[in-house]
């Protein structure tokens, strides 16, 4: 088994970030998704909580963040991003986060994406902290990735029936 070796650290096993000035910029996106569990009834869209809309909320928290992942993730790329979306969807369990990001750049976009989805989800949660203090983020995965060296990847996703 060929056995690779963390990208952020060198033969030596200190911490670098990456040099991917060698890289060639093309378009690359990823798409990643978690779920927020709770008993509290989310409320519907439009529907005033406290003034404030949860899910438009934390929409916005996950755009924000997946901006703002340089200065969260230790070694990790500022890039900058030509697309960002964030999608909410109530289900029977609680809320569904998936996110997708896009950018042209050196190197790619997976912890942009899976951080937009925390953030977002961490959103949640804390709009839901006094009726539910036990609602958890669970399930935070990358789906799929385009684009670079490596080229595309994506996870077999189970749907539920």
């Amino acid at each position: 088994m060929v056995r690779k070796q963390l990208s952020h650290v060198d033969s030596s096993g200190k911490l670098r970030m990456v040099d991917v000035s060698r890289k060639r910029a093309t378009r690359r996106s990823a798409q990643a998704s978690c779920e927020v569990l709770t008993d509290a009834e989310i409320p519907s869209p439009g529907t005033a909580t406290h003034a404030l809309d949860v899910l438009h909320a934390a929409r916005i928290a996950g755009i924000q963040a997946a901006k703002q992942t340089a200065n969260l993730i230790p070694l990790c790329h500022p890039l900058s991003l030509d697309d960002i979306q964030v999608d909410i969807t109530r289900n029977s369990r609680g809320v569904s986060i998936q996110s997708m990001v896009v950018t042209v750049h050196h190197t790619g976009v997976e912890m942009e994406a899976l951080t937009a989805c925390a953030v977002a989800a961490l959103s949640v949660v804390s709009s839901l902290h006094d009726i539910d203090p036990s609602a958890r983020i669970e399930d935070l995965v990358l789906l799929r990735k385009t684009g670079g060296k490596s080229g595309d990847w994506g996870r077999l996703v189970d749907t539920p029936e």
